[in-house]
């Protein structure tokens, strides 16, 4: 009897988590025109609990999109319907314009997962409008941003540097990616937009089974309970990938732990996601290498949240998200502290010239006194001279 009820509490447990994790709402919105590439072509993981978003100032680009995505104009009082080019400023003001129609758009979502190429006025400036507001909201929040080409020039990267500065500070977790990794990657001879369109695959491919995760209860469950303890923080450095192994365990695993795509590595990590998918048979030899191929790798003290689910395929596929990663390649990149030490930079070069007057001044006042002694002495000089020759006293006398 207390067998039976055991089970009956523990049914009723599993059906109330399910019942909770489908009540969870996910948006993905791409912001700009590169951040609505991306979109349109991860808006292909079918799920109802999952919405596709693509905003931009930029009315005519918008018509591109499929029509099955959601997509909406944003600043145009201020933009006047067209792009914002290389004005982050323009972007920024375009989207603060429109604060309480991106609020309406956002709200009443659990997670909200941003995708942007930066180096643009929109990708980089409205994006930091976008997480503030999300933020404001309570939503959980994570950026997935693409580096310009070094081809495009330094400044659209310092552009970009600039805006992930400002991005760490308003989003939970954040992803960067390297667009020039594509020319490493690609065959040479395969066309541009196909190019583009690999680095997408992989994006949506690693989304979609993120997603997965959270929505399918598994063996070992993990639900989004666990990705908030995951991005417990603000900024994190994240690192997001997955594959299937179809090869030698060890080699597979190092393969989706460095990926080309990413400029930084899972090292030091302090929040580990590790899922891992695979047939009934899947062995406790397979599962040990795995998790401890990838445990090694990151910091010692890691919170690491292990999962386990069912597919079909007999090849197991391993899902990595690695947040608090440590080898940020822009760590020292802090336009804030270039500004402080411009003002520094300047009031100590007031400071210096202060004292280089004070200085003149003081040697031109030492001078000044340096000549009136001289021009005592030369005084007194003549008069000694002046006095030698004069007749004597007694001369002087007689004269008289």
């Amino acid at each position: 009897m207390a067998k039976e009820k055991q089970k009956i509490q523990k049914k009723e447990l599993k059906e109330k988590e399910i019942e909770e994790i489908k009540k969870i709402k996910i948006k993905v919105v791409g912001i700009g025109g590169g951040g609505g590439n991306i979109v349109s072509e991860i808006a292909q993981i079918k799920n109802p609990k999952i919405s596709f978003s693509i905003a931009d100032t930029d009315a005519k680009s918008l018509k591109r999109f499929p029509k099955n995505i959601e997509h909406f104009v944003f600043g145009e009082k201020i933009a006047q319907g067209f792009g914002t080019g290389m004005d982050v400023n323009l972007g920024i003001e375009a989207a603060k314009s429109s604060r309480e129609k991106i609020k309406n758009i956002l709200s009443g979502y659990d997670l909200i997962i941003f995708i942007a190429t930066l180096g643009g006025g929109v990708g980089s400036g409205a994006s930091q409008v976008f997480a503030q507001v999300a933020k404001n909201l309570g939503i959980l929040t994570y950026g997935i941003f693409t580096l310009p080409f070094n081809f495009e020039g330094k400044r659209k990267m310092e552009i970009a540097k600039t805006a992930i500065f400002e991005l760490r500070r308003k989003l939970h977790a954040i992803s960067i990616l390297s667009n020039e990794k594509i020319f490493d990657v690609a065959e040479k001879s395969l066309p541009l937009d196909k190019a583009f369109s690999l680095m997408n695959k992989i994006l949506a491919f690693n989304l979609k089974n993120l997603i997965q995760v959270i929505f399918q209860p598994g063996l070992i469950n993990i639900d989004f309970a666990d990705l908030k303890t995951i991005f417990e923080g603000q900024g994190l450095l994240t690192y997001l990938n997955s594959a299937q192994i179809k090869e030698e365990i060890t080699k597979e695993i190092e393969k989706i732990l460095s990926s080309p795509f990413y400029p930084y590595s899972i090292e030091g990590a302090k929040g580990v996601l590790l899922n891992i998918k695979g047939p009934k048979d899947l062995s406790l030899e397979t599962v040990s290498k795995i998790s401890k191929t990838i445990s090694e790798r990151v910091n010692k003290d890691a919170k690491i949240i292990f999962g386990i689910s069912s597919q079909k395929e007999k090849a197991p596929t391993v899902l990595v998200l690695a947040t608090g990663c440590t080898n940020f390649p822009f760590e020292n990149f802090a336009p804030e502290k270039k500004v402080e030490n411009k003002r520094k930079k300047k009031k100590i070069k007031i400071k210096e010239e202060k004292k280089e007057v004070a200085k003149k001044e003081v040697k031109e006042r030492k001078n000044g006194i340096q000549l009136q002694k001289e021009i005592e002495k030369q005084e007194a000089e003549f008069l000694a001279k002046e006095k030698a020759f004069e007749p004597p006293t007694f001369l002087r006398k007689k004269l008289a």
